[in-house]
């Protein structure tokens, strides 16, 4: 089959070279975004004269066509047209005739698949905006349920100080709230459109840069032709605010995971979100949150590999540059069903209120509230500090913890104690305590 590019060869490629340099594999993910921003290179051309409007017309109606035939299923992209650009512009050609070659005029495969890009992204930088969203909604929900609960807050996995779990939840609402913010903060980058730069130096045509990019709802024009095509920041922006976000999904999961084990037996996920055993009919495994939690390595991958890719690039367009889409894709579909799975799984688990109370119940974690008792009544804090430290050893020596002291014990290691101490010890009473800006009392 001749190449649409082919008039300088007087050879055929070789078949293992189509094999591998050919992208439509995967790129035809792109084939809505390419026809899209090829109809508004149509309007562009014909309102700026450089081709008719009869001409104009007939493209348009062909792409339509083209794309209809597409979603149905009724035309098959192939290897030897190479991408997502030169099969529409082929099948183009055979459902229109000649005038078909018409619609590449003013422009580049390169300038147009970085368009392709850019509004893949920012299609889907505002659909995962949402999920985001959706998930911060699931984990309000929860925590609104469970400002009054309380368990063990933790730091290097060992009990800390009591805590609320509607407190520990909206963390995790605090980390989403900064990657949606990120996500919104890259749209400035992804939102420029590239058409119009041509290969790398721009066209002779009198194209009108503006009106396409505001047609396709860009926010403005790249005002550097080579800048345009070579760029792929954007993805790698995306990326890594994905990777960020992927981490902190894997961080939750990995608290699901210890939750809803014997051990901790803090949750229980609801059935639709586990699986069991083939061998041990008592198993009910956490497989989604440990799948969320093992997912971020592929993006983190995805990332590393494409600024490996980029890292030693001369301008303009290269070859190396087909790589920036697998990952990108890859990336997107892993963000939106991580998300599509985790707001509901978060929506259904049982929280096991008895057990986080028993377990706040039967540790030291109120501690460092009898160091603040102490501190109130006029002693040093590092003083306070040693003392409590002190009694705790005592408590564990006698097998007994904070609340099962007796007044006369306490008494022993400071005449400060009174009564009041076991006001001071109840966890509840010490999450109460704290409303400082941002504690448990002060940012449900």
């Amino acid at each position: 089959m001749a190449k649409l590019w082919g008039g300088r060869f007087t050879k055929e490629t070789n078949k293992l070279v189509e094999e591998q340099t050919a992208s439509i594999s995967f790129d035809q993910t792109l084939a809505n975004e390419d026809i899209q921003g090829s109809i508004a290179h149509v309007h562009m051309l014909m309102s700026t004269a450089i081709i008719t409007e009869e001409e104009g017309n007939t493209i348009i109606s062909g792409l339509e066509t083209v794309q209809t035939k597409l979603e149905q299923g009724e035309l098959t992209p192939s290897i030897e047209n190479e991408d997502i650009h030169m099969n529409i512009e082929k099948f183009l050609i055979d459902e229109i005739g000649p005038v078909g070659g018409k619609l590449h005029t003013g422009r580049s495969r390169n300038d147009q698949v970085a368009t392709d890009m850019h509004l893949y992204l920012q299609k889907h930088t505002n659909e995962l905006i949402e999920l985001v969203q959706a998930t911060q909604q699931a984990i309000f929900n929860q925590a609104s349920e469970h400002v009054d609960t309380i368990l063990p807050g933790y730091t290097h996995l060992q009990r800390a100080q009591p805590i609320s779990f509607a407190h520990h939840l909206l963390a995790y609402f605090w980390m989403l709230q900064r990657d949606k913010e990120r996500f919104e903060d890259s749209l400035k980058r992804v939102s420029g459109s590239p058409l119009g730069s041509g290969a790398l130096a721009g066209t002779t045509f009198p194209v009108n840069r503006g009106q396409v990019a505001n047609e396709l709802g860009f926010d403005y024009v790249y005002p550097n032709s080579m800048d345009a095509v070579s760029d792929r920041d954007f993805i790698l922006e995306f990326m890594s605010a994905a990777s960020i976000m992927m981490m902190h999904i894997s961080r939750m999961a990995e608290e699901m995971v210890l939750w809803s084990s014997q051990e901790f037996q803090f949750i229980e996920l609801d059935d639709s979100f586990c699986t069991g055993s083939s061998i041990m009919p008592q198993k009910k495994n956490p497989d989604v949150p440990e799948l969320l939690r093992a997912k971020t390595g592929r993006v983190y991958g995805n990332l590393i590999g494409l600024l490996t890719v980029l890292k030693g690039l001369p301008l303009a367009y290269n070859k190396d540059m087909q790589e920036d889409k697998e990952g990108m894709f890859d990336t997107v579909d892993t963000l939106e069903h991580s998300l599509m799975m985790l707001a509901p799984m978060i929506d259904t688990m049982t929280v096991k209120t008895a057990n986080m109370k028993q377990s706040v119940s039967e540790d030291y974690s109120n501690a460092t509230d009898i160091a603040d008792y102490l501190v109130t009544k006029g002693m040093p804090f590092r003083d306070a500090h040693e003392i409590i430290g002190k009694i705790v050893l005592h408590a564990i020596d006698n097998g007994k913890y904070l609340l099962d002291l007796k007044l006369e014990e306490y008494k022993d290691f400071s005449d400060l104690f009174e009564e009041d101490i076991y006001d001071v010890l109840a966890p509840e009473q010490v999450v109460a305590n704290r409303h400082s800006y941002g504690g448990p009392r002060n940012n449900k």
